[in-house]
């Protein structure tokens, strides 16, 4: 169709009207399809939303088993004055009344802040909570876990039931090597409880939920998913740590983590949060770990681990060349304790330990793991790397003390005025007073020794397990690794009453 120059305004206003139809139609649900002139009605476009992972049925048999837990403590009657503001309430005049206001206000007196504004004038303060986190039922009978660190310093507990109801606790036992407690509930009727799952079926990239209480806003539900396994997070001596990114935060402490089939697969102990709140790093204790010290807790309320009694640290790639290791893993023995059972047993500084009952050892922190999770008495095979072979040696566990104790070493001898120089490694040394080792005197800042920390007043003790006297000692072993086709020597190095193992390169021997 040709449309004609004057014609073309007319049309145009045409199409403008019949679209501006369509939109009106279209606004209100409807279509207009023009044909001809009469305009047909349509249905409004629906779309099939797709079928999504819901949590609602898990979360829905979960929760009733998810408390939060309540922690008071008794402190000193003091003149309510105001004076415990925060730092973001600094600048305020000198008034006690609007001080103490603002504060009750707020709610920074009583946590639930329903005390504010009740009246002015003094008050002593009664107990209140100074700690608030989460906790889940494990037994019928009312036995509860939560974290050591949010019932710590408490000496009442309360907790909160999914619906509401308050009810009296008692503490049953800790383990703050672990981070664990265990509570019990007295109560009429049977409590909704949850499993342990087998965590060594999760994997990263499961879905996970957390339930807990966090902010102290009541039961809260997150989800996401398994970012890591055996993380290290420098928290204890059994760091083992799931990692996963559900929104964790202040309040879910002690709270449970679950798997899609409702069991307990870790439990919220930790974040990574720069700001406060989370970013998305938060870490569990593992459900093997706490099924274990759970149980001892509610047996006697105390945990007792085995212990080897000796101090280690790990085998680095140069460590591992200097000994003829084939791999860096395993755990190297610095020294062992006169009173341990590993050193009754034979083991000693130097040797590095592979395996525990045919389990293999990567690193000390496995070691230590492998070690407590046996019974005090055990007999336990233990594997050593120990010059140049392996050899296995049977180890009656001791009872781990309540604090960790240390190995004991001679004292540390003075320097005499002589001293000699061991160039090829940076260093100066001078024998000890007892002629037992050689004293460093002086290091050289640019050597491969100052590069691993070895100082003056350090104490050469050994190299490649053979004891030195003086510094022919040291050349000769050194002149052996090469002979051998090593590229380092193993040093020991006593300092502060604690023995540790320096590799060095004897590139120039």
């Amino acid at each position: 169709m040709n449309i004609a120059p004057n014609s073309y305004p007319r049309t145009r206003k045409r199409l403008m009207a019949a679209a501006a139809s369509v939109a009106i139609a279209g606004a209100i649900g409807f279509g207009a399809v023009a044909t001809g002139t009469a305009p047909v009605l349509a249905e409004a476009v629906r779309v099939e939303a797709p079928q999504v992972p819901s949590f609602a049925d898990v979360v829905e048999r979960v929760s009733p088993a998810v408390v939060s837990v309540r922690v008071k403590a008794k402190i000193e009657s003091t003149a309510d004055d105001g004076s415990d503001l925060p730092d973001a309430f600094g600048n305020l005049p000198d008034d006690p009344q609007l001080r103490r206001f603002f504060r009750e206000f707020r709610g920074f007196g009583d946590q639930d802040g329903r005390d504010g504004m009740r009246r002015f004038g003094r008050r002593d303060r009664q107990p209140r909570p100074v700690a608030q986190g989460s906790g889940f039922f494990i037994s019928e009978d009312g036995y509860l876990v939560t974290n050591n660190h949010v019932v710590g310093e408490g000496s009442s507990f309360t907790v909160v039931m999914h619906d509401g109801k308050e009810l009296d606790a008692k503490l049953v036992g800790t383990d703050p090597r672990t981070d664990l407690a265990v509570l019990k509930v007295e109560g009429d009727g049977k409590f909704t409880y949850v499993d342990f799952a087998d965590d060594s079926k999760v994997r990263v990239g499961d879905w996970v939920v957390a339930v807990g209480n966090p902010f102290g806003l009541g039961g809260t539900v997150t989800a996401g998913i398994v970012s890591a396994r055996g993380r290290d997070i420098g928290a204890g001596p059994y760091d083992d740590f799931i990692q996963i990114d559900a929104s964790v935060n202040r309040g879910n402490s002690g709270g449970p983590t679950f798997n899609l089939n409702g069991q307990v697969v870790g439990i919220n102990t930790a974040i990574f949060s720069p700001s406060g709140g989370s970013v998305g790093i938060a870490f569990d204790i593992p459900a093997s770990t706490a099924k274990q010290v759970v149980q001892d807790l509610m047996e006697d309320g105390t945990v007792q681990r085995g212990w080897l009694g000796v101090e280690i640290q790990p085998v680095t790639s140069e460590i591992a060349e200097s000994l003829g290791l084939k791999s860096d893993k395993g755990a190297l023995v610095s020294s062992a304790q006169d009173d341990g059972p590993g050193k009754k047993a034979g083991i000693s500084a130097g040797d590095v330990i592979t395996q525990v009952d045919g389990k293999d050892v990567a690193s000390p922190k496995e070691l230590a793991r492998l070690i407590g999770a046996y019974q005090p008495g055990k007999p336990v095979d233990v594997t050593l790397w120990r010059d140049g072979k392996s050899e296995t040696v049977k180890v009656d566990l001791g009872t781990l003390p309540l604090s960790d104790k240390q190995a004991s070493a001679d004292q540390q001898p003075s320097a005499p005025p002589k001293a000699d120089t061991l160039a090829d490694l940076g260093l100066t040394v001078t024998r000890s007073d007892d002629g037992k080792g050689l004293v460093v005197t002086d290091v050289d800042p640019d050597s491969d020794a100052a590069d691993r920390g070895i100082q003056p007043g350090d104490v050469i003790t050994s190299v490649n397990s053979t004891e030195v006297n003086g510094t022919d000692d040291v050349a000769k072993a050194m002149a052996d690794a090469v002979k051998s086709g090593r590229k380092a020597v193993l040093m020991q190095i006593t300092r502060d009453n604690s023995n540790r193992f320096v590799a060095l390169p004897v590139a120039k021997g």
